[in-house]
């Protein structure tokens, strides 16, 4: 066998030629191949010598089994050697075939391209170290404490911070609109679960009133038939309940089981607000990086993968829209464009991700950067552990391709540290 290479800067081709060398042992395994479903008198499925299965088989069958296996072997030897790696399920030409004497056919694909990196150890990013202060542990404290906020039944007109039961019907144009009704709805008034003026408009109404309110829904509301529209509610008061919100002390500090006083409680909340700013820096920080050495580093973006990618995020904003009981439509109508505008973004923003994502191979490349069997095992039965009630997900685990796939992001996750790592300043 003997090839040519035609490469171009996403794609190539191969002009194989296959001389009668070649044909032997493919003949032979294409013989194997065609026994196991051929019933010959004193011989067990496949168990028949290869001149006396060639006697029982369909010549044309043969030769076109011979020179697919001959095809299929050649492809991974030729990618190779060529030192390309394809990116898409190689395409095959026939050209010329002569049974037994020769083959010619053209193998292309689509294939990782060529990147020249930039000085990816003198980048201009900085990381820049989170401060938590006081106020944001005071936050967490008064949270705490709404959650064990006990209720009272008042006899009085209801404020901001109540708790009240009621039943409301939200009518456009006289008609009740989907979803804009309830009864014996709890809602804590200054909670911002309604659209502007719903809350503040119960403010002052006692157990037994019943009134109407004006109100607007705002311009960008998700709902297209909504937005922007002039809608009554028709609102009936049944319960209105004080919240009483614990102080903030070593008491409620042992209501939450873990911390003895008030002091130790600041000191965990502390704590963890510190490494979970620690990680949103961390990853501002490598994402800053990794723009830079984009912008700063030479590839293209194969057609195949920017394709794939745009099919990812045209499924996953869908599937959040239909999650919201939104559409495309009304989602087009908010963000003002055109399906071709969005069409085309979403292919510039599917480019822009395949590039990065060939840029940080590259580099786990250039760092020699290895996921161990070991880091991988681990890896796995770990996220066997979360799943271990969910049959289906564990079944989606052991699959070759999820494996692949948890390597690949444990590999990008590595390189990123050691980018990180040689830039810190």
């Amino acid at each position: 066998m003997k090839f040519t290479t035609n490469k171009k800067k996403t794609s190539v081709e191969f002009d194989v030629e296959f001389t009668s060398k070649d044909f032997e042992p493919a003949r032979l395994k294409a013989l194997a191949r065609l026994a196991r479903n051929l019933k010959i008198p004193g011989f067990r499925n496949g168990k028949a010598p290869a001149n006396v299965v060639e006697q029982h088989v369909n010549p044309n069958e043969l030769a076109m089994q011979t020179l697919d296996i001959m095809v299929r072997e050649a492809i991974p030897k030729i990618y190779t050697e060529a030192k390309l790696q394809p990116i898409s399920a190689p395409n095959v030409d026939i050209k010329k075939f002569v049974p037994g004497e020769t083959a010619e056919v053209t193998i292309s694909s689509d294939i990782m391209p060529d990147v020249k990196l930039a000085d990816y150890t003198k980048l201009k990013a900085k990381y820049e170290k989170p401060e938590v202060g006081a106020k944001d542990v005071d936050d967490v404290l008064n949270r705490i404490a709404e959650s064990y906020a006990e209720s009272k039944v008042v006899k009085r007109a209801a404020k901001l911070t109540d708790e009240v039961i009621i039943d409301f019907v939200g009518k456009k144009d006289g008609v009740a609109f989907d979803g804009g009704s309830a009864k014996d709805f709890k809602l804590r008034l200054g909670s911002g679960q309604f659209i502007p003026g719903f809350e503040e408009g119960i403010v002052g109404h006692e157990s037994g009133d019943k009134f109407d309110l004006n109100l607007k829904f705002p311009k960008e509301y998700h709902s297209k038939e909504l937005a922007g529209a002039a809608v009554v509610f028709e609102v009936l008061v049944k319960q209105v309940n004080e919240m009483a919100t614990p102080k903030i002390d070593d008491e409620l500090a042992k209501k939450t089981g873990a911390f003895p006083t008030l002091k130790e409680l600041k000191a965990d909340i502390k704590k963890n607000l510190e490494a979970q700013a620690e990680q949103r820096a961390e990853e501002s920080y490598q994402d800053a990086l990794l723009n830079e050495l984009v912008q700063g580093s030479k590839t293209e973006a194969p057609e195949a993968l920017v394709k794939e990618q745009a099919e990812h995020i045209k499924g996953d904003l869908l599937q959040n829209l239909k999650a919201r009981g939104s559409n495309l439509e009304e989602y087009l109508a908010q963000t003002k464009q055109t399906e071709e505008q969005w069409e085309k973004n979403i292919t510039e923003n599917a480019a822009n991700r395949v590039i990065g994502h060939i840029v940080i191979a590259k580099l786990g490349e250039e760092l020699d950067i290895k996921v161990t069997d070991e880091e991988l095992n681990k890896q796995v039965a770990e996220m066997q552990a979360v799943y271990a009630k969910s049959p289906e997900a564990l079944k989606e685990l052991q699959t070759p391709e999820a494996v692949a796939s948890i390597r690949n992001r444990m590999r990008i996750e590595k390189t990123m540290k050691k980018l990180a790592d040689l830039n810190r300043k």
